[in-house]
């Protein structure tokens, strides 16, 4: 599954790589489980969510 990320401020959708995902989220939450956070966007996005950390939207390539 390729996850594609978005900032606030941003208006396109980016393929992101797992280890950027674990950094943008590190950035966003600071000390918190990163990877837990990881798996409950993996888990969430699957169903074509949108998740939303901070000020970064997390998504999964394609839709449903």
């Amino acid at each position: 599954m390729i996850i594609q990320t978005q900032y606030s401020h941003e208006k396109i959708w980016t393929d992101t790589t797992e280890t950027d995902l674990l950094k943008m989220i590190e950035e966003e939450l600071g000390d918190e489980d990163s990877k837990g956070v990881l798996l409950y966007i993996k888990e969430t996005i699957v169903n074509g969510k949108v998740i939303s950390v901070g000020t970064c939207k997390f998504r999964k390539k394609g839709g449903k």
